[in-house]
């Protein structure tokens, strides 16, 4: 083989000397010999020549590919027909780039077009199919790898165990078409506008709700979790509606008799045919979904004092807007820190009362401080600069707001049961007179629930901390306010004394 290639050497740089030296001459002869002019003499004997040359380098041809012909069986097993076409099927680029120089060259002028044209489309299409079905192969052979492989358990990192989900909804498997269905749908959404409403009228941003199966509760079954203590729970019936007549009437439809969860009122579960029949009878008709939003409102508001964290106090002042800053910066921390304005924001959302207005809310603190530091007192002072809205909060349809004052005898029995001094003030009253004073206020306020009303404590701004500590006890519901947090605009109806 050595010698064939230094053959082949020799005669290709032999026959383009020969090539060169039969041009030359052929001009030569056909200028001076024929009297041919130069351009056709070059025209012609130039043709002969390179035509003479491409066909004395047909041998070395045949001798180079015989040459790549057996280099490449050398490495290969198997006959050289099979041996060269694997070799080629296994770059499908060498065809592409080989199918790409014959189509150049079809539409080189002068070459012929159809042989090169097919050749290069013959090739082109040959790298093409070669190209896919390598890389099926390859992802048949990832497939399989993968397949093999055994899965990998990621392991949850240990300090995820110490996060907490704020607000929890855990629902049985009967429920579950709650969240995968339209009524799922319907949920979700209504979670979404309970958020939008607290912040607009709340101001208090409510935090995500973590939706989740629990396969130990019974089936039809539903557990609302702050900070993961069960905070209430309830019974759904999927498919159901569940009715309420609203003046406490026994409900005349078909159904099951069952307790509504938020406010413990008697309901029933009908079907849900029966809608038109209990709206046309003056019932309150709800389906699941409502239910659980209704009682998950209701225990959000009972408890968005505990979930108003220092994190949220301080996104709430950083979201005030840039003409607001000022006093921010003016207010906090010289005269209050951030915890300790969480502490005073806690204090209104116990009560229900909004904290959308936190400029009002700032001004006040500024205006408490110089005075006492004490956040009780500060917070009551703050209730003070709230009057309107307040007073607003609790007027009811009538544009009045409806009192129940407390008798110089009771506000003088707090006033003496007062001990300590400063931030160590606390309520020392008598046990007996405690639940003399529970039980009257019960007396009081069922007579005034059965003519319809729901009036609010009035007492003096020095106990009304106190009252309100006895109060929320057994009557969470009911609005306890000093003089000084009535709007001096606000209409007021004493209906009685306690």
């Amino acid at each position: 083989m050595d010698g064939a290639a230094k053959f082949v050497r020799g005669d290709a740089v032999a026959g383009l000397i020969i090539t060169f030296i039969n041009g030359i001459g052929g001009i030569v002869i056909g200028t001076f010999r024929h009297g041919m002019p130069v351009l056709q003499a070059a025209d012609t004997y130039v043709r002969l020549t390179v035509g003479d040359g491409l066909v004395t380098q047909i041998p070395a041809l045949l001798v180079s590919v015989a040459a790549g012909l057996l280099v490449s069986k050398t490495n290969a097993t198997g006959t050289t027909d099979k041996a060269i076409f694997n070799q080629l099927g296994g770059y499908p680029s060498a065809l592409g780039l080989s199918s790409a120089m014959l189509l150049t060259l079809a539409i080189v002028p002068g070459m012929p077009f159809l042989p090169f044209a097919a050749l290069g489309g013959l090739a082109g299409y040959a790298a093409f199919s070669l190209a896919r079905n390598k890389q099926d192969k390859l992802n048949v052979k990832n497939a399989a790898e993968l397949a093999a492989k055994p899965a990998t358990v990621t392991e949850e990192p240990i300090a995820r165990s110490l996060s907490i989900d704020l607000i929890r909804l855990e629902l049985g498997y009967a429920l579950l078409n709650l969240i995968n269905s339209e009524a799922g749908q319907r949920l979700t959404d209504q979670i979404k506008g309970l958020r939008r409403q607290l912040a607009g009228d709340m101001g208090f941003i409510m935090p995500a709700v973590r939706i989740q199966d629990n396969l130990q509760l019974p089936p039809n079954t539903y557990v609302i979790r702050i900070k993961e203590i069960e905070a209430g729970r309830g019974e759904l019936r999927p498919g159901m509606l569940l009715v309420m007549d609203p003046r406490g009437q026994p409900i005349a439809l078909p159904g099951e008799a069952t307790t509504e969860p938020t406010f413990g009122l008697a309901a029933m579960w009908v079907d849900s045919t029966y809608r038109e029949e209990a709206l046309f009878k003056g019932y309150t008709v709800v389906d699941p979904p409502t239910v659980v939003t209704t009682h998950l409102t209701e225990l959000v508001k009972d408890n968005m004092s505990d979930l108003l964290s220092y994190s949220e106090t301080q996104k709430l002042l950083d979201e005030l807007s840039k003409e607001q800053q000022k006093l921010v910066s003016d207010v906090i921390p010289s005269q209050v820190t951030v915890s300790g304005l969480q502490r005073v924001l806690q204090h209104l959302l116990s009560e229900r009362i909004s904290i959308r207005d936190l400029p009002a809310i700032l001004e006040g603190i500024s205006e408490a401080t110089t005075v006492t530091r004490n956040l009780t007192n500060i917070s009551e002072h703050v209730r003070s600069r709230l009057a309107r809205q307040i007073s607003n909060a609790n007027t009811n349809e009538m544009g009045y707001i409806p009192l129940v004052t407390l008798s110089p005898e009771w506000e003088q029995a707090f006033a003496e049961s007062i001990t300590g001094e400063g931030d160590d003030k606390h309520l020392s009253m008598p046990p007996s007179k405690l639940q003399q004073f529970i039980n009257t206020v019960r007396q009081t306020y069922d007579r005034h629930a059965q003519m319809g009303e729901s009036p609010v404590l009035l007492t003096s701004p020095g106990i009304r901390t106190y009252v309100r500590s006895v109060i929320e006890r057994f009557r969470p519901a009911t609005t306890v306010v000093s003089q000084n947090e009535i709007y001096a605009k606000a209409k007021i109806k004493t209906l009685g004394q306690i």
